[in-house]
């Protein structure tokens, strides 16, 4: 068993005691998991928005480039449903 100190006294843990440290620490996981997924998506719906315009009838790209910029936006797009998210690489922009 263990034991912690509580008003300077030693007390030994119960198994109710560590079943809570244990919840709180799952707690805790989840809270910091859903924080940095939603940074990780934050971070994809910035990339989308500042790529924009590489979409809009009269941008000066090429066809041929509006084709890879059209793709590197569906990869951004498609993260969310991988496998690895939020722990994703995220696409390189086109040139």
């Amino acid at each position: 068993m263990s034991a912690r100190y509580e008003n300077g006294v030693l007390v030994e843990n119960s198994k109710e005691h560590i079943a809570l440290l244990a919840s709180e620490v799952e707690a805790n996981a989840s809270s910091v998991a859903a924080h940095q997924e939603g940074l990780v998506r934050s971070q994809r719906n910035a990339l989308l928005a500042a790529s924009d315009w590489t979409q809009a009838n009269d941008s000066p790209l090429s066809n041929d480039k509006k084709i890879e910029w059209a793709s590197y936006r569906t990869l951004l797009r498609d993260l969310p449903s991988s496998s690895d998210w939020p722990d994703v690489t995220f696409p390189e922009e086109p040139s």
